[in-house]
């Protein structure tokens, strides 16, 4: 190669690294710990999770939701809030955590899957609408509830796509709820797969920002992850979030990925869309800055009483 193509080829790489380190969205950069794409913005805002949302209408083999003060995954809270109880805790929460700038529901069930969410998040943006509303959905019902979740001030989503090749994602979710019907395999993962992205490219349409979370899973989805990113970047999603598997409920005989596996899953989203590097993996009910601070045992206190009341549909 002549001097003058090194030299391009430099300065072709140096552009690529400058331009990944640009954040993906500079407006919330700073503001929403979940959307920042630098260390620096992640660590500046606190964000709030209100555990809400009692049902989930599809079965992921990973998911093992449960009630306890101790796990710090998803799926897992000391307890379930009821819509008014969440309104308070939001009020303390601003008077205890000076930098709270986002309010977001997700889980321990789907929020989309009852109306507990979106109830919550109406209450909640009557009240304090400077507050940044955020929420995470499987995206089963994202299409039929994307308008109620605008009207109520929700801004930023974040939609679970871990295939779009329905012989993979029969794999990961094997069942699901539909319109009062249990579909199973390939029929429910069309269905999955096909509602997540007609969802997301509405709330692209209705000025969403919009996340993916994709669960790395080893022998399963690992190959795939370039497109599924490429998949929902053409439907408007213009984040991905790369989680390695926590082995755990019926993938429990699997390892969770090794750095190189994150590492080259990663490279391969990164083809298509901004990557958030971040993660801590939170809890449906966590408080603080993630990874940094932590107030969730001074919101919801040691007296509140577990309500196991989880369901598929």
């Amino acid at each position: 190669m002549s001097v003058s193509g090194i030299a391009s080829s430099a300065c072709a790489a140096h552009g690529m690294r400058q331009a990944a380190m640009q954040p993906a969205f500079p407006d919330l950069e700073g503001k929403h710990p979940c959307f920042s794409t630098t260390a620096e913005g992640h660590a500046k805002a606190a964000r709030l999770h209100l555990p809400v949302s009692p049902l989930c209408n599809i079965a992921c083999a990973f998911c093992r939701r449960d009630f306890n003060r101790v796990e710090q995954r998803p799926g897992v809270a000391a307890r379930l809030l009821k819509s008014q109880e969440a309104v308070e805790v939001v009020e303390r929460a601003l008077r205890l955590i000076p930098n709270l700038t986002v309010v977001g529901i997700a889980g321990p069930g789907d929020p989309l899957a009852s109306d507990h969410a979106i109830e919550t998040f109406a209450e909640i943006h009557a009240r304090w609408p400077h507050l940044t509303l955020c929420v995470s959905t499987n995206g089963l019902q994202l299409p039929a509830r994307i308008g109620d979740l605008h009207a109520a001030g929700v801004v930023t989503l974040t939609v679970t796509v871990n295939a779009v090749d329905p012989e993979i994602q029969a794999k990961i979710t094997p069942k699901l709820a539909w319109e009062r019907k249990r579909l199973d395999g390939i029929e429910a993962a069309r269905r999955l797969i096909d509602s997540q992205l007609t969802g997301i490219a509405r709330a692209a349409e209705l000025g969403f920002t919009i996340k993916i979370n994709t669960v790395l899973i080893p022998t399963i989805n690992d190959h795939h992850i370039g497109q599924v990113a490429e998949t929902v970047a053409a439907a408007g999603a213009r984040m991905i979030n790369v989680i390695p598997l926590i082995p755990e409920h019926q993938l429990a005989h699997l390892k969770e990925p090794t750095f190189i596996e994150r590492h080259k899953a990663r490279a391969d989203a990164a083809r298509h869309l901004k990557v958030f590097t971040h993660c801590q993996r939170c809890r449906a009910d966590a408080a603080g800055v993630p990874g940094l601070s932590d107030y969730t045992a001074d919101l919801y206190g040691d007296d509140l009483q577990t309500e196991p009341t989880f369901s598929h549909g």
